[in-house]
């Protein structure tokens, strides 16, 4: 093993010290050769290291530049370096983190990261989680705690009884409501097309005056981050009027919630502590390894109440607390391995100052983009740029070329009626030179675009 492991070793660093060189979309010829791994499975074992080196020399050039600096799609973050080191050593460790007694180090990490980011990100003392795989599964069980919490009140017992003939809630989501948040309501059987949607503003913010009346039978779902323009619902003024109906507020904060860590993004988040349970991504803005999303609940009771399962064998091993209790997973990996070191190697200022670098970097690709007459769509206030060509069809095949060019990859969105480029900085490797570099490819691709518009007319 110790030779695998040094080989492994080296094959990374060759594969981390070529993204800078190499294209960030995978050639056709790359993906072409992927081919190579298909086959039936063998009858006999093989060389570990003829595996590894198949991985490799297949894989590796097949795979997203995500870990460089120059990926600007789906609000991707890159992977600390420590965090990559961490990554290592967790899966070396080997541990199932779902008890304590089963591993004792995850739990306890998990215990202090979870502190520190309720510190961090501004959530009210007393806030407890839980690490799950991403902000669906986030949003899933923060949402299972609130109609766990709501239909308590009605004396219904909805883990042992089900949904059938439970008294009704009702979910008020704004217009621009993300994906994964309705996904999460449809496992949970709320429904989907059952929500109440709010309009919203011309940023993708909830209205506050379309508010309907709430009740204490409301899930209300307010959004920090629109992943198309990165605004904030107005969160004080709607948490104010749902705290008073006795609703259950809700934050999707998968990438926004961290605006909470920089003192000059933080009014972005003004209010949202106001909320009963929140959901956000690590492997965004905190640039941790995937899979990595964080739920918290007010009272974390609520929480536990929702996911906590019972069985005769783990009865006599629970004691303090059980990060299988705030989750749906019994057993998972030690996720709060890599959290834990991200947020001890940045600290508070680390933290703060990356988040308000990858905005700043957002704020040059606006500048640039715009003094080369394009227009961009949104307020660029957080780290997402949307930005159009011109006509629909000047806009996609802008982004095509992008794409197809390799300096850079940003993607594409239909958002309000316009069809727009998507630029999210979200990773701490994008430095000074990527954006230039990636600015200058844009503007080269839709200058040449521009041009064979004209040619065509």
């Amino acid at each position: 093993m110790e030779e695998l492991l040094k080989e492994t070793l080296e094959r990374s660093l060759r594969y981390l010290r070529s993204l800078s060189e190499r294209s960030v979309a995978p050639t056709p010829e790359a993906v072409g050769r992927l081919k190579g791994l298909r086959g039936p499975l063998p009858e006999t074992p093989s060389r570990s290291e003829d595996v590894l080196s198949l991985l490799d020399d297949l894989g590796s050039p097949a795979t997203v530049v995500n870990a460089g600096g120059r990926f600007f799609g789906f609000v991707n973050g890159g992977s600390l370096p420590v965090t990559v080191a961490a990554n290592w050593l967790a899966t070396a460790w080997d541990q199932n983190a779902g008890q304590v007694v089963s591993s004792p180090v995850a739990a306890a990490l998990e215990e202090i990261a979870l502190e520190w980011l309720v510190d961090v990100l501004s959530l009210p003392a007393g806030t407890g989680g839980g690490f799950v795989t991403g902000a669906t599964m986030a949003n899933f069980s923060a949402l299972a705690a609130a109609r766990h919490a709501l239909l308590q009140r009605c004396g219904w017992d909805v883990e042992a009884e089900g949904l059938f003939g439970a008294p009704e809630l009702r979910v008020v989501v704004g217009e621009e409501v993300h994906v994964s948040l309705l996904n999460a309501l449809s496992l949970l059987g709320l429904g989907r097309e059952r929500v109440l949607k709010i309009p919203v503003d011309d940023q993708g913010r909830m209205v506050a005056s379309e508010l309907p009346e709430l009740t204490d039978r409301t899930i209300l779902c307010l959004q920090a981050g629109n992943v198309n323009t990165g605004a904030f619902d107005p969160a004080k003024e709607l948490c104010a009027k749902a705290n008073d109906a006795g609703a259950w507020v809700h934050v999707d904060g998968a990438f926004g919630l961290w605006a909470a860590a920089s003192p000059n993004r933080a009014h972005l988040v003004a209010g949202h502590n106001g909320a009963d349970s929140w959901a956000t991504d690590a492997h965004k803005w905190l640039n941790v390894p995937y899979d990595s999303g964080l739920v918290f609940c007010r009272d974390p009771e609520l929480l536990a109440a929702a996911m906590r399962q019972r069985a005769a064998y783990l009865a006599h091993h629970e004691v303090g607390r059980q990060p299988d209790h705030f989750v749906p997973e019994m057993s998972r990996r030690a996720r709060g391995v890599e959290v834990w070191a991200a947020l001890r190697a940045l600290g508070r200022g680390g933290l703060a100052e990356m988040i308000e670098r990858t905005c700043t970097h957002a704020a040059r690709f606006a500048e640039g983009l715009q003094a080369a007459g394009y227009n961009v769509l949104n307020d660029v206030e957080l780290n997402q740029v949307l930005v159009s060509f011109g006509d629909p069809d000047i806009t996609n095949r802008v982004i095509e070329g992008v794409q197809q060019d390799g300096t850079c990859w940003c993607g594409g969105t239909l958002w309000q009626g316009h069809t727009a480029m998507r630029i999210s900085v979200s990773s701490w490797a994008t430095s000074d030179e990527d954006v230039e570099r990636s600015l200058d490819a844009i503007l080269r691709i839709a200058e040449r675009c521009r041009r064979s518009e004209k040619g065509r007319t």
